[in-house]
């Protein structure tokens, strides 16, 4: 009863939103037919995380890489489109949670925003991504201010569930943060090519803070969607690694499996987490001075 089943939708990017809709919605029916209690979609889905980056646009007369800006942003939605409101449908209906991506329209730059649709439809989490890539066209979007924990029932039992999206990972502060709110499996939305230092990130984020990690790429960028437990052991009861999955490069569906009970009794036992912490020494941690040679103009550390 404790098992908890993720889908990973690694797909092929669609540009067009009534596309990514209609694709999406049929993934998700697949992964109900799997038995999969939550889908995770790729990093912005509604628009196929379509980028114009800086390096075209600085090539262009101001008023076209202004146009072609403006153009970009104009593809975010609002939190009551229809685009949301069928998965909402469509969570409720098939019963089923989804973790949904999209760039939203806010009444400043759009957000590169994640929801957690639980199976009632109801919308129970919502995150905007803190880590833009400020140094790329995400310069062009507002980044988030906090992170997000929520507590999701998925009928046969309940599950804390965190969210981060693509270049949070490469912050440990992300993981960390989302572990003090309770999280106990953490969902990553992602779009970029999965390098192995990268899925060894990954690895270390979910060992270190003694949870489960799921990262979702799309094909089209390499694919190589993830899962991760704290801990794998064998039948002898030895640990030898924590990887659950690493897909390919193809379009495809693919359902892991977390035992919840395995998984809070190992947090219990060992010391990783929060157990040993020091947080009376980590004062330079949120100081907002910056040191040679890490000093980046285009670096908006107030998240202006």
């Amino acid at each position: 009863m404790s098992k908890f089943r993720v889908a990973l939708l690694q797909l092929q990017a669609e540009y067009n939103q009534n596309d990514a809709l209609l694709k999406g919605i049929a993934y998700c029916k697949k992964a109900k037919k799997l038995n999969a209690d939550i889908v995770v979609f790729p990093e912005m889905w509604n628009m196929g995380y379509e980028m114009l980056f800086d390096g075209e646009l600085k090539k262009q007369k101001n008023n076209i890489a202004n146009s072609k800006i403006k153009e970009w942003q104009n593809k975010a939605i609002r939190n009551d489109s229809d685009f949301i409101k069928k998965y909402m449908e469509l969570a409720k209906n098939e019963k089923i949670a989804i973790a949904l991506t999209y760039m939203e329209k806010t009444n400043n730059k759009p957000k590169n925003t994640v929801i957690i649709i639980d199976r009632t439809g109801k919308i129970i989490l919502k995150y905007s991504k803190v880590h833009t890539v400020d140094f790329k066209m995400e310069a062009y979007l507002q980044p988030g201010d906090h992170f997000e924990t929520c507590q999701l029932d998925y009928g046969r039992g309940k599950v804390k569930l965190g969210t981060m999206i693509c270049f949070d990972r490469d912050f440990p502060e992300s993981a960390r943060i989302l572990m003090l709110q309770g999280s106990e499996i953490i969902i990553v939305p992602n779009a970029c090519n999965m390098t192995k230092i990268r899925l060894e990130q990954l690895k270390v984020r979910a060992y270190e803070n003694m949870v489960g990690i799921v990262c979702v790429n799309y094909a089209n960028m390499g694919g190589k969607s993830s899962a991760f437990s704290p801990i794998v052991r064998d039948q002898d009861k030895n640990e030898v690694d924590n990887e659950l999955l690493i897909m390919d490069d193809k379009e495809n569906i693919k359902v892991v499996e977390y035992d919840m009970d395995f998984i809070r009794n190992y947090r219990k036992q060992q010391p990783f987490g929060d157990c040993y912490r020091k947080p009376l020494t980590y004062g330079l941690l949120i100081s907002n001075d910056t040191q040679i040679p890490f000093i980046r103009n285009d670096s908006r550390r107030n998240g202006i």
